[in-house]
């Protein structure tokens, strides 16, 4: 429930006002003069404060100023004359939200202060979001002890604080070239506006095209209306190239332009659209090879490497493995909602003595599969399983027979039964308990469901008696 405080030295106005936004649902106090309203916003928070601009002790355009300094995210809805309009204007440049005149209409009133609170919970939340996103992508994201990640997160502080817009990130696939573009943008004064990521190899070049530049109506058969590219809808913020080294030789013209102009067409269009964006490039590949084979330009490559960040390979820093190890442990304890878990000696041993050829994504990978497969609150080195595996029912990448019971069996109850155990060792995650089993998600609610399976694995219907009646083909299925 929003609360409001009024500030006006004419008790009919308060009382009108108070009554009027009572009704609304509002809880609304009162203030005669500034002290009191000083007083007042000391003893309680406001969402709105409504500010007459003639108070009897101190001015509306000094207790305004007052307020700036003291609360600068609370909005101020100023009450003037209408003889005085141009103080009204002088506080919305001071940063009051809106002003009404008087005499004012309650409807008009009401209304004003409708929108003004909307507005400012929309841009609490966008604040709210920013603060969640930077937590979650920021520099303290970029884990690791070793000099060269310290050298590295020393360059995206400076290369976020910079004017320079257009950065290059090279290194091997899975170094984590996507979480130093995003760390670059959350740092950097553009965090408000969007953060925008294309995998070239990801599209066919037209559509790639289309995705990056946008089209106008009509500009091919299926074009039925306007679309803006990603670096329209970006203006003000981020674009991140993914895998910049395979684009094709037409698309990077188009790019250097971008570059060099800060301004492109959309497909089909006649008008040039300028837009302000950091454009962040990524690669695997050695793109002075691929000059010399004449598959990537040689002016863009000298444009785009104005800032580069070379990224190392992950066993070229391995004192930053059990530091990540960590740090991915930690992450995957808050998704999963399990009990702390840690590795033993012998676990990080393990870590520390493989070569890691994915890199970091292969290590998070290995310690989210470690996660699954453990049972215990130590993660051991047989639940770490390094290399490519694929993994059986009995977990441990090694050959398993399910071998018929001489009495037989009844098919949906083992069924049943692995999905209960897949919920209990994931901790009702029901993504995960899927991966377990080889379902997705939809499909592990349709089979809780169908046996009557709580969030936990525990029985909480008839545990499939109803189903037992039904076709096998349609339980497996």
């Amino acid at each position: 429930m929003n609360r409001i405080l009024i500030i006006d030295d004419e008790k009919l106005i308060r009382w009108s006002i108070q009554e009027r936004l009572t009704r609304e649902g509002y809880v609304v106090d009162e203030a005669e003069d500034g002290k009191t309203a000083i007083f007042s916003l000391k003893k309680s928070s406001y969402d709105l404060v409504l500010l007459d601009m003639r108070l009897p002790d101190i001015s509306g355009m000094e207790l305004l100023h007052q307020f700036r300094d003291m609360y600068p995210d609370m909005p101020v809805i100023v009450i003037t004359a209408y003889s005085s309009i141009n103080n009204a204007v002088e506080a919305m440049k001071e940063g009051a939200r809106d002003y009404i005149s008087k005499p004012f209409d309650m409807d008009m009133l009401a209304f004003t202060v409708r929108r003004v609170l909307s507005a400012t919970g929309l841009e609490r939340r966008l604040r709210t979001e920013v603060q969640a996103q930077k937590r979650r992508f920021g520099l303290t994201n970029l884990v690791g002890v070793s000099d060269a990640m310290a050298r590295i997160r020393d360059m995206v502080r400076r290369v976020a604080a910079s004017e320079s817009t257009t950065v290059l990130l090279l290194g091997e696939s899975g170094v984590g070239k996507d979480m130093v573009a995003r760390a670059i943008h959350y740092e950097s004064d553009r965090v408000d506006m969007p953060f925008m990521n294309v995998t070239c190899t990801a599209l066919p070049e037209t559509l790639l095209d289309s995705e990056l530049f946008g089209y106008e109506k009509g500009a091919f058969t299926d074009a039925r209306e306007q679309k803006k590219g990603l670096f329209e809808i970006a203006n003000g913020g981020t674009v991140f190239l993914d895998e910049i080294g395979d684009m094709s030789p037409a698309l990077q013209a188009k790019l250097l332009r971008v570059l060099e102009d800060k301004a492109f067409k959309r497909i089909g269009g006649t008008t040039d659209i300028t837009v302000d964006v950091r454009i962040i490039a990524a690669t695997n590949r050695d793109l002075e090879h691929a000059i010399e084979q004449k598959s990537f330009r040689e002016d863009l490559y000298y444009r785009l490497s104005i800032l580069p960040i070379v990224i190392p390979p992950l066993r070229e820093r391995m004192e930053d493995v059990p530091v990540l190890a960590e740090h991915f442990l930690q992450e995957f304890n808050r998704e999963f909602h399990r009990q702390p878990k840690k590795f033993s000696p012998d676990a990080l041993k393990k870590l520390c003595n493989y070569g890691w050829p994915g890199n970091v994504r292969e290590l998070r990978n290995v310690i989210e599969r470690a996660m699954l497969l453990g049972t215990g609150n130590v993660i051991l080195p047989d639940d770490i399983l390094l290399g490519r595996h694929v993994i059986s029912p009995r977990g441990r990448g090694s050959d398993y027979n399910v071998r018929l019971p001489v009495q037989g069996c009844v098919l949906w109850q083992i069924e049943r039964d692995l999905i209960r155990q897949a919920l209990e060792r994931t901790g009702g995650v029901q993504t995960q308990a899927a991966k377990l089993v080889g379902l997705t998600r939809d499909q592990i609610r349709y089979k809780m469901e169908k046996y009557g399976i709580g969030p936990d694995g525990s029985l909480v219907g008839d545990g499939g008696e109803v189903n037992a009646l039904g076709d096998p083909e349609e339980l497996t299925s």
